[in-house]
């Protein structure tokens, strides 16, 4: 929003003429020139001038003509002339004061004006003047002192106290600069441009609703100021009026079609909205008007990134790159939309790049070594992650939450990542204020939250858990906030639950308010901080009671999630203090299982997986960013002491796989030993599990879904247990499925029973009997029995509300 100046003032013309020598003449073309008949005064002075070539008065007079023409280089020459005939008079320094200003001559301007003041000390005009020029000089402190002065003389300039306020305004001094604005408005309340910059300064002060009335005060007077309904739209913005807003920029654009801000700042508004397809078409709009304007092009690619057009959005990225090259925001959120296409390399490329020109962009620092992990990148791997540390224990913005989980086992940093991410990015919001107290239902109302409900890991566990849910005592709601697909999840999962409603295209805030709508009791985030996850939704209270599950292996840390649901493996009671929620033990694993998850009846030959037929297999199908320098350390100590041994890894990028082979290398292993798996539908890839012999799991982030799918599909897992959440997850597990003789609690001891396992194929074959028998009978895989201790859970929490009684750690009985 940028102030407007009145640095062009008319030059002042002399009252009358100073020593006239023809004083009839010259008062004929004066009196022509002040009635703004400025050719017949010109034709005037130009005569007097043919006889009396030195007559000062009509050489300056014609000079303010000229100036008054907009002819400024002829303007400075004649009243130069006037001045060397007649060095002291001040109005002829101020008047080519004037006329250099415009020639943008700031600096011999002001040596005019100063020179009118030496002069004539309490010239008003030569003091205003001096200010606009100093202004424009970014001299800001000289310029209020001039305007100042200025007012000290005539203490009713309505224009000097408007342009010392935005002086006022550029220092920053924001308060003052409003004082100024109100003085001018006092002397000419029908000001327009006063008003409307003291709501440009208030909208600075975050004084909103003071704003918004004095762009109305502004409209009023002038209702065709196309920039305050504009600014009015932005200040509207900022209070989330988001429907006022937008009816302010169309306002805006039916008054100045060819005004490219309020195009853009409308393409902001429906960007708030979730409208993105509409906001990408507000962001052209502005984009044709102005094509170099970096900041549509950029905007228009976070929008496109929403609806997933993701090569769209890099090259709508890129175009703002190429207009503003050090525009480190975009050269970050291009990374992130490199890295939903899965290149990696140019994601990693991005934010290097980024990260070079501001290095303190928010949470730049652990994106970039999270896809550096992604491509088991790790070259300074571990100044990075003491690096990393550092910043958190210092309370900086450093890294997303869900990154930290990979690369520490402590649940206090891992909290305090989560404090930081959820206090910036999704503080409690109170503005749909207070849900009031229920009277008790006969049904508890239930309403789950995902972007997931299409075929995605989290419905590959939970979709049983809908279809045995009970009907009769509860009412299901989901709210899917993610891709409208119709596939076999999505159609399942919808048949299953009670009601199935699309909230994609609604802000955090109007599916709050859906929620409260549909008096939902108990509302379950299955997202938390993970990817497409909507956490504000949850800051403006959904429901009176709030529930952290499945999506996210990890505190919230934020006020507003009351309960987390996890076990006791997962959560130890002396634990409890890392975790801002109140835990919800369930008597066996916290993790849902689908018991329809299809095992495809194709039977893999080692062959044909690229396997060696009679080495003993070892796999790990975890994501690449699990695998830290230490887990493969291990490994590759593990396959030095099983002669012949192979170690089956999840395939993730050329990259990755380049990286894994070379840090192979460097720990004497024949990288030929590495094998990697390529993607294929689940019902397969369950079926190939039984290729391998072992699967070993990663810390600080254990297998999750992962450790299931070899569970169900009949592989042992063997985990080391760290003290966090997600490095639990794996022990939660086995402990369900009664085998806890594969978890263990030492880097060592998890190395020596890997080699035990390997070597000793009668002990290995004790354990997949075990798990085979186990595998329908044990509690991790029964579903109707975890679908009846989740909703006792959901009874407990219900009761305590409707008991008046804060939430509280709750343990439920097998």
């Amino acid at each position: 929003m940028k102030n407007r100046f009145k640095n062009t003032p008319q030059p002042k013309v002399a009252a009358k003429a100073a020593l006239p020598q023809d004083h009839s003449t010259l008062q004929q073309g004066l009196a022509l020139h002040q009635r703004g008949h400025l050719a017949q005064a010109q034709a005037v002075y130009e005569e007097l001038l043919k006889s009396q070539p030195s007559n000062f008065d009509a050489l300056h007079l014609l000079g303010v003509i000229y100036s008054q023409k907009k002819h400024y280089q002829k303007a400075v020459e004649l009243i130069g002339k006037a001045i060397e005939i007649y060095p002291n008079n001040s109005t002829f320094y101020s008047n080519r004061g004037v006329a250099l200003s415009e020639l943008r001559q700031l600096d011999a301007a002001v040596a005019n004006y100063d020179r009118a003041i030496a002069i004539k000390p309490d010239d008003a005009d030569a003091h205003y003047n001096r200010g606009n020029a100093l202004s424009q000089l970014q001299q800001l402190d000289a310029a209020v002192a001039s305007y100042d002065r200025a007012i000290a003389i005539q203490p009713n300039r309505a224009e000097a106290h408007y342009n010392r306020g935005a002086a006022l305004k550029e220092l920053k001094q924001l308060n003052a600069a409003v004082a100024s604005y109100d003085r001018a408005i006092a002397i000419r309340p029908g000001y327009a441009e006063a008003h409307y910059n003291r709501g440009n300064v208030l909208t600075e002060l975050k004084e909103l609703v003071a704003a918004v009335a004095s762009y109305d005060r502004a409209i009023a007077i002038k209702p065709d100021y196309a920039e305050a309904l504009s600014n009015r739209g932005i200040a509207l913005l900022e209070r989330k009026e988001l429907d006022m807003a937008v009816a302010s920029f169309d306002r805006a654009i039916a008054i100045k079609p060819g005004y490219a801000e309020p195009h853009y700042n409308r393409g902001n508004a429906l960007t708030e909205r979730k409208q993105f397809g509409a906001a990408v078409a507000s962001y052209d709009r502005a984009i044709a008007i102005r094509p170099g304007y970096a900041e549509a092009h950029y905007n228009r690619a976070n929008a496109l990134t929403e609806l997933k057009q993701l090569a769209a959005a890099v090259a709508s990225y890129d175009r703002a790159i190429a207009i503003q090259p050090n525009h480190a925001k975009a050269l970050c959120n291009r990374g992130n939309a490199l890295q939903e296409l899965q290149q990696l390399d140019a994601a990693l490329a991005s934010y290097e790049r980024a990260i070079a020109i501001e290095p303190d962009i928010d949470y730049l620092f652990g994106m970039l070594l999270h896809t550096k992990m992604k491509l088991c990148d790790w070259r300074s791997i571990k100044t990075d992650i003491s690096e990393l540390f550092s910043k958190i224990e210092k309370d900086e913005k450093a890294a997303p939450s869900f990154a930290v989980l990979a690369l520490t086992t402590s649940p206090s940093l891992q909290r305090q990542a989560a404090r930081i991410f959820a206090n910036d990015k999704y503080p409690a919001d109170s503005s749909l204020g207070t849900i009031l107290k229920r009277p008790r239902s006969d049904k508890i109302r239930i309403g789950y939250f995902s972007a997931d409900f299409y075929n995605h890991p989290t419905s590959y566990l939970i979709a049983e858990l809908f279809e045995q849910h009970d009907k009769d005592r509860f009412e299901w709601t989901a709210f899917s906030f993610g891709p409208e697909r119709n596939d076999e999840m999505r159609r399942r999962i919808s048949a299953a639950i009670g009601r199935f409603i699309e909230v994609g295209n609604q802000s955090d805030r109007e599916i709050a308010a859906l929620a409260r709508k549909w008096e939902i009791d108990i509302a379950v985030d299955l997202k938390g901080f993970t990817q497409d996850q909507r956490v504000g939704i949850f800051s403006f209270r959904a429901a009176p009671i709030q529930v952290g599950y499945l999506g996210y292996p990890g505190t919230m840390a934020s006020e507003y999630i009351d309960y987390l649901i996890a076990d006791k493996t997962l959560i130890p009671a002396d634990a409890q203090a890392h975790y801002s929620e109140k835990i919800i033990y369930l008597p066996n694993s916290y993790q849902v299982n689908d018991t329809k998850r299809r095992i495809a009846d194709r039977t893999f030959t080692r062959q044909e997986l690229g396997l060696p037929e009679v080495s003993f297999v070892f796999c790990c199908f975890n994501s690449n960013y699990k695998i830290i320098p230490a887990t493969f350390d291990g490994w590759m100590r593990i396959l030095d002491r099983v002669p012949g041994s192979v170690l089956w890894l999840f395939g993730g990028t050329p990259t990755a796989t380049i990286n894994l082979r070379k840090e192979a290398r460097a720990r004497g292993i024949d990288d030929d030993r590495l094998i990697f798996a390529e993607r294929l539908p689940l019902p397969e890839h369950l079926a190939r599990h039984s290729a391998a012999d072992l699967f070993l799991d990663t810390l600080p982030c254990n297998a999750h879904t992962t450790a299931s799918d070899a569970l169900w599909a009949g592989l042992p897992v063997l985990t080391c247990m760290g003290a966090s959440f997600a490095s639990r997850v794996a022990a939660s597990l086995l402990n369900a499925i009664h085998l806890p003789e594969l978890i263990t609690q030492t880097q060592a001891d998890y190395e020596a029973l890997a080699i035990e396992l390997a070597t000793n194929s009668e002990k290995l074959s004790v354990i997949k009997e075990k798990l085979a028998a186990n595998r329908l009978t044990a509690p991790l895989f029964d579903t109707p029995l975890f679908t009846k201790h989740i909703e006792a859970a959901y009874q407990q929490m219900y009761k305590r509300y409707q008991a008046d009684s804060p939430p509280d750690h709750v343990y439920i009985e097998p």
